[in-house]
């Protein structure tokens, strides 16, 4: 018999840690090659672990809703074939001839190795967490022992987690709460110029009035997580918007013309986005200081063009794939991929990484009938683009017999801008050029 230890897969350069979700298979069950065995979800979406090996699963190392590090073992696969052993390097020999302890002892009983496994330094506190009953995970262990936290403030935090336990952010929460009454304590007893004793200004939190019919929903962990991110890129960027109307009565003829033996002969919809996309990418290579970045007072202009499609949810809420080197695709190979991020993300199957390294958000408002928007900017970037719905509309147009008015397919776009590092005349500018390339479009154009 031989072990094999399961760790907590790379899921992307910018992706460190996962929350457990849910065990799949449990302890004592068989377990095929490429099956999956556990759910796991990042701060973007939800996926799950497969086994690289077949066998009997034998421990696992962490519990239900508890912060896992990238790299960190979380599980051992029994094998009984000998073979095995030599085609996956990673399998170890049994430590002894006991019969296995349970995992949370495991934990509990030797924290720093499974720190150190789980990419930690060893913990250097004199915090001793066998005075308590009540389980911690690793992480806050490390976290506790790091901000200086004794057993007994760790024992009086409310967990959030399952059982009560105490997670990742119930440690962040209590650092934070003690930082803000640190700070409304200095704050009081700082002398004001009007007045020594003038007490400070609290932040009003204004009550929410519930009658008997209204029903209480608590949110899930996505929109949590879109919640903060919302409100966070508010508070970080000085977002301007600004509006262009663009005539597209050619790209929309050209479309009509081409979708059905399009469709035909490549077995794929073509549908709006992939054309914006298309134009997106061309006015970056144009205007390429709207696909940056900003760190501290450093501006990082990026090389690769990666624009993310906000692709709304059958759960009602939002993500964003991002399609890579997007300038490098023509404009089959960005309707494949369009599509195809499209339809894995109704279905959560996107891996993490393809919702990592943005450059630039495209998100379509047209979708829900709406015709113009001001969306946020999704952090780190600094723009976003809003495309409204198309509409048949009199416009005047000129010719060479003199100004006619004609019905013509109209459309809003409308680009939200961080107005720390995006002059009006470049944000201005570049919605402009993107509509251009939109109203140029070639009616006979072969695809």
């Amino acid at each position: 018999m031989a072990l094999y230890e399961l760790v907590l897969p790379k899921m992307g350069e910018s992706v460190a840690e996962a929350t457990i979700i849910k065990w799949i298979k449990k302890p004592g069950d068989m377990i095929d090659i490429d099956e999956s065995v556990l759910e796991i979800a990042t701060d973007k979406v939800d996926s799950d672990v497969p086994s690289p090996v077949s066998g009997k699963l034998l421990n696992i190392f962490f519990k239900e809703n508890e912060v896992v590090q990238v790299g960190a073992v979380i599980a051992t696969i029994e094998i009984e074939s000998a073979l095995e052993q030599d085609e996956y390097p990673e399998i170890i020999q049994p430590l002894s001839n006991e019969e296995p302890v349970d995992s949370t002892q495991n934990i509990q009983t030797d924290v720093n190795s499974i720190l150190i496994n789980s990419g930690f330094q060893e913990l250097t506190s004199s915090v001793d967490f066998n005075n308590s009953t009540r389980f911690y995970s690793p992480l806050v262990k490390s976290m506790a022992a790091e901000e200086g936290i004794s057993i007994e403030e760790l024992d009086k935090i409310k967990g959030s987690g399952s059982e009560g336990r105490v997670t990742k952010k119930d440690i962040l929460d209590f650092i934070n709460l003690g930082k803000s009454v640190q700070s409304q304590l200095e704050n009081k007893e700082t002398p004001n110029s009007n007045s020594a004793h003038e007490p400070a200004q609290e932040k009003k939190i204004f009550p929410v009035s519930v009658s008997g019919g209204d029903e209480i929903i608590e949110m899930d962990r996505m929109r949590k997580l879109i919640a903060d991110h919302m409100v966070m890129s508010k508070q970080t960027s000085a977002h301007v918007t600004s509006f262009v109307e663009a005539d597209v009565t050619n790209l929309v003829k050209w479309r009509d013309r081409i979708k059905s033996a399009f469709e035909k002969r490549e077995g794929e919809k073509i549908t709006f986005t992939p054309i914006f996309i298309e134009a997106v990418a061309k006015a970056i290579k144009d205007l390429p200081m709207i696909n940056i970045s900003v760190q501290g007072s450093q501006i990082i202009k990026k090389h690769d063009i990666n624009i993310g499609m906000a692709a709304a949810l059958p759960s009602g809420n939002l993500i964003v794939p991002v399609i890579k080197n997007a300038d490098q695709l023509n404009l089959f190979g960005l309707t494949k991929a369009v599509n195809d991020l499209a339809s894995r993300s109704r279905m959560s199957k996107l891996k993490p990484d393809e919702t990592q390294g943005g450059t630039f958000t495209l998100t379509n408002l047209g979708a829900f009938g709406n015709i113009m928007g001001t969306p946020i900017i999704n952090q780190p970037q600094v723009a976003i683009l809003a495309v409204g719905v198309i509409k048949k509309k009199p416009a005047v147009i000129e010719t060479e017999y003199g100004d006619v008015i004609a019905i013509r397919h109209m459309m809003f776009l409308s680009l939200s801008y961080d107005h720390r590092v995006v002059d009006g005349s470049l944000g201005g500018s570049f919605v402009r050029r993107v509509a251009d390339y939109l109203e140029s479009w070639d009616i006979n154009r072969e695809l």
